[in-house]
């Protein structure tokens, strides 16, 4: 799974902090939709897997190093990768650029849940043959 996932955001007035930089914990909500829109173009549809699995993804951990400040009006691209996945979980390398500067990187490691318990589950069979395909 060497692939590389990139999605494009903007920074709105609405991310940043008094300084007019990006506020750190924006950073995850900017990865979180990385992450949605690559289990969309992966033909992944989150409604489709509670509706017919009962399933859903939480977050298990994040960890995340800042490297240059983004601000408003600034063009971000996102970018993800899938370092490992498991039978249950899947770990995420993310990157958030602006130009060819690196702004933020985290590792994230997202596990598969039943949603009526909120206990780890397997994945699906079909959406990891699509997570492994993408």
């Amino acid at each position: 799974m060497p692939s590389v996932f990139t999605w494009p955001v903007r920074v709105y007035y609405e991310d940043t902090d008094a300084g007019g930089i990006v506020f750190y914990a924006n950073y995850l909500k900017f990865f979180e939709r990385a992450r949605t829109e690559w289990l969309r173009a992966a033909g992944i549809g989150q409604q489709d897997l509670i509706a017919s699995d009962h399933a859903g993804f939480v977050v298990k951990s994040a960890t995340i190093d800042y490297h240059s400040p983004a601000r408003l009006d600034d063009e971000i691209t996102l970018t993800l990768a899938v370092e490992k996945l498991g039978r249950a979980s899947v770990q995420f390398a993310q990157k958030a650029y602006r130009g060819d500067v690196l702004l933020a990187e985290a590792s994230v490691k997202v596990g598969c849940v039943d949603l009526a318990s909120v206990r780890p589950r397997s994945l699906p069979g079909h959406v990891a043959d699509k997570m492994r395909a993408a």
